[in-house]
């Protein structure tokens, strides 16, 4: 049994739709039970998670249990909207795997310093993204204790 499954989403930002296709196929193939949310750009991901517009119902918008980031995308890139999700309290303890076709080293560095907690370098071949998302799924899902949904501290 998953530890951190509950009902909490997982949430994929990225603009390729063949990129979100396969990865949710990979989670499937790995028996993730989470609902896999989808969203094309950084705006729209910061519209999600601060729940404005077509967000703003919090029943339709839970808090994601981890967010897989791409970097580059139309709008507002993975990079910026990493920048502002670290910045906001209520948001910056969600864990973030940026995950893209990039595997240059100022891209690794940066996602770093502007808060990621994993970086890795998308795989080329189907069995490979199956692969990662097991350990993805066994790391986020399974070992580590995530904060509560609400992400605020006990007063």
């Amino acid at each position: 049994m998953m530890k951190n499954s509950g009902i909490n989403p997982i949430l994929m930002v990225d603009d390729d739709k063949d990129d979100r296709m396969m990865t949710e196929k990979a989670l499937r193939k790995n028996r993730v039970i989470n609902p896999i949310l989808f969203l094309g750009n950084g705006e729209e991901m910061l519209d999600y998670l601060k729940r404005k517009g077509q967000y703003a119902d919090p029943t339709l918008s839970p808090r994601p249990c981890f967010i897989l980031l791409d970097l580059n995308m139309p709008k507002m890139d993975g990079r910026k909207a990493l920048l502002f999700l670290k910045a906001d309290p209520d948001l910056k303890n969600i864990p973030v795997v940026v995950l893209s076709t990039s595997s240059a080293e100022e891209d690794i560095i940066r996602s770093y310093n502007l808060g990621a907690n994993s970086f890795i370098t998308k795989p080329v071949h189907f069995d490979g993204l199956v692969a990662l998302m097991e350990s993805l799924k066994n790391y986020w899902l399974e070992i580590v204790e995530l904060p509560q949904a609400d992400g605020n501290e006990s007063k």
